[in-house]
């Protein structure tokens, strides 16, 4: 990622009603059947810029190991938090961390370990059946490939760019229910559905910025653009910000924040009635 250009304020003109209300142009359609962002290039530019202040390199919140195991601790997070997801993990991992033990272990035993998080039976099963896949199809390797991702039992588009991204240094996007609240809400790339959102961030997202946009949006919508009340006192794009919804017009300091406390309780992974795995 490319080091942060300045931390001086960037000088952008206060929204005027027709762009905080959607011009025309704005509603105009993309051929994705999404929306257009209300942001120009350089706004766009300088909202990551300012995210990557605050957070030079960004974490995931799930523990892993290797490749393999990021993706089952990706599958097993729906409709858990992550801190639920690591605890189960941890012993899970220490004596299985391939395809070949996780299969050996059985999925009796997969379940014994993973039973604390929600819906473990079915994801026991998902832990087993994708194991086994990736040993008969891909000689126990995690493809680096979206289109391969998806046909492992359990895994699907969200799930996959995760892996790509955090995993492979793909420019992916996943999508879940913080990132799609925010590509809506601020109208940085409005959308119907978790792919049309995705579609919208990758085509306005400088590629300096891709690495890590992924989780700057996840933490941008999970601790400050929250979903029921935003924190706009505590937004560092709040003069760019165009949402309706927004109270100030003043930024938050410009500063690089401490890592966050990880006995928190976060999730990663969203409900798959809100966003496809």
């Amino acid at each position: 990622m490319a080091p942060p250009k300045s931390k001086n304020s960037f000088p952008v003109k206060k929204p005027s009603a027709s762009a905080s209300g959607g011009s025309a142009k704005a509603k105009t359609p993309s051929r994705k059947g999404g929306l257009r962002s209300l942001y120009t290039p350089a706004e766009v530019h300088e909202i990551f810029r300012r995210f990557s202040v605050q957070r030079p390199e960004p974490k995931g919140e799930l523990d892993y190991v290797n490749p393999f195991t990021l993706l089952i601790a990706v599958v097993l997070s729906a409709q858990a938090t992550d801190a639920g997801v690591n605890k189960a993990t941890k012993p899970l991992f220490s004596v299985a961390n391939t395809p070949q033990k996780m299969l050996v272990l059985g999925e009796a035993k997969v379940g014994d370990y993973i039973r604390t998080i929600g819906l473990w039976r079915n994801k026991a099963k998902n832990v087993i059946a994708l194991s086994k896949a990736l040993i008969d199809d891909h000689a126990g390797k995690v493809p680096e490939d979206r289109d391969e991702l998806v046909k492992l039992p359990g895994v699907g588009r969200k799930t996959a760019n995760v892996v790509l991204n955090v995993a492979f240094g793909q420019h992916t996007m996943a999508v879940d229910t913080h990132i799609f609240r925010i590509g809506n809400r601020i109208g940085l790339a409005p959308g119907k559905t978790p792919e049309q959102v995705e579609q919208g961030l990758l085509k306005v997202i400088p590629a300096e910025y891709m690495r890590h946009a992924h989780h700057w949006l996840i933490l941008h919508g999970r601790y400050v653009c929250k979903a029921r009340k935003p924190d706009c006192p505590a937004c560092v794009i709040a003069d760019i910000c165009k949402s309706k919804e927004k109270t100030t017009d003043l930024p938050a300091p410009l500063i690089e924040l401490a890592p966050l406390d990880e006995t928190e309780d976060r999730s990663i992974g969203v409900s798959s009635s809100e966003c496809s795995g």
